[in-house]
């Protein structure tokens, strides 16, 4: 036996495993930290491959055309089996979500984009200092950021840092719970959140301003029109899982939801009262250094697809014509019906303060539920809580 040789080979082998780990946790770091999971597994089969083709190499096993096109296929199909999921996160990604994010910087208060509503004359409350900070949902921010515009002094006002802000509805809760805003414009709070802030021994005071219609969406092509409370109760605790079953056609039903104390998940858990909902779809996705998390996937306008959100996000910000809104025990989700209480999911919206707010903080609640503030909210889009004269 030739030891020489062998110990050559195995020298080269411990050599290539070594640049093959270290090549391959390099281009893994890469793929996480760009946040592209979907290759980890071509990833690591092309380095795989890459390996055993330059073992068999180093051992002299390319030696025939029969052994060479049998490495080659072999390699073919593992790296074409390893492109299965790529492909299918872009196939995936080329159907639209529906309006996860909205532009909020087209609604800056003073800004010289004319997406903010402004009154026709000077409001009759002007707050000059210790201004309260606002926060809220993305979907009220087009109301308080007309409202700041109306009633504070005209400076920048950026949405993330300032007076005016606009974080979402759970990280707009936690910020008036520790302290870090005075009121928020929101939906009704999650058991979560009103036990988070019980915990931390703050009262929420939840002031109505407004109603708004929770609805439910599809694909334009979905030949469902409308759907029952009942229906939609059996979609989302999973005892209804074909269209054909609600007068659709035959395909399953991708029953999409919204995270955890969102406003709108918030709402489908309060419609859905006792009766459990079923897990929501989720998805792996890289966050941070990296790191692997699973969320709550965003809605993607599949032809079999539903989920919800409010009528003014979805009509005025979103403004998506690949959707349609479904009527609910034959109603439409219009404004004039939610102004009757005729749609059968309206929910009212709040300023939301607590005893730790900015005293000031009550003047805007009060110029809110003015006429003057009422008829700002209706040329927002929204309906005022209370008939105007």
């Amino acid at each position: 036996m030739d030891w020489s040789k062998t110990i050559y080979n195995i020298i080269v082998v411990v050599v290539l495993l070594i640049v093959f780990i270290h090549f391959t946790i390099g281009l893994l770091l890469i793929v996480l930290l760009n946040g592209n999971i979907q290759w980890i597994p071509f990833v690591i089969t092309a380095g795989i491959v890459i390996l055993i083709n330059c073992i068999l190499f180093t051992f002299r096993f390319f030696t025939s055309k029969k052994r060479n096109l049998i490495v080659a296929s072999i390699s073919v199909l593992a790296l074409s089996i390893a492109l299965i999921q790529p492909i299918q996160y872009y196939l995936k990604n080329r159907i639209p979500t529906v309006g996860a994010d909205v532009d909020v910087y087209q609604y800056i208060p003073f800004s010289t984009v004319d997406s903010v509503v402004k009154l026709e004359k000077q409001a009759t409350v002007q707050l000059t200092e210790s201004l309260p900070i606002i926060d809220g949902a993305t979907a009220f921010y087009p109301l308080y950021a007309a409202v700041a515009e109306a009633l504070y002094p005209e400076k920048e006002y950026n949405p993330y840092d300032s007076e005016v802000m606009v974080n979402k509805t759970p990280t707009a809760y936690q910020n008036l719970i520790d302290g870090r805003v005075d009121l928020i414009f929101v939906l009704a709070p999650s058991e979560q959140q009103k036990n988070r802030a019980k915990i931390q021994g703050v009262e929420l005071k939840l002031t109505p301003i407004g109603k708004e219609a929770f609805v439910f969406f599809v694909h334009a092509k979905n030949k469902v029109e409308g759907l029952s409370l009942q229906q939609i109760k059996d979609i989302y605790s999973g005892e209804v899982t074909n269209w054909s079953q609600v007068g659709g056609g035959s395909d399953a039903i991708r029953a999409f939801q919204r995270p955890q104390d969102s406003g709108s998940q918030t709402a489908l858990q309060n419609l859905m009262d006792d009766t459990p909902i079923m897990d929501a779809p989720t998805e792996n996705v890289a966050q941070g250094m990296g790191s692997i998390i699973e969320e709550v996937a965003n809605y993607r306008n599949y032809k079999n697809a539903i989920g919800y959100t409010f009528r003014y996000y979805s009509n005025e910000m979103v403004q998506n014509k690949e959707i349609k809104l479904l009527e609910i025990d034959g109603v439409a989700p219009t404004k004039e019906m939610i102004r009757s209480n005729t749609y059968p999911i309206t929910n009212e919206f709040y300023i939301v303060t607590t005893q730790n707010s900015n005293p000031k903080s009550q003047e805007i609640i009060d110029w809110m539920l003015s006429d003057e503030g009422q008829r700002l909210l209706e040329k927002v889009g929204y309906v005022p809580i209370r008939e105007l004269d």
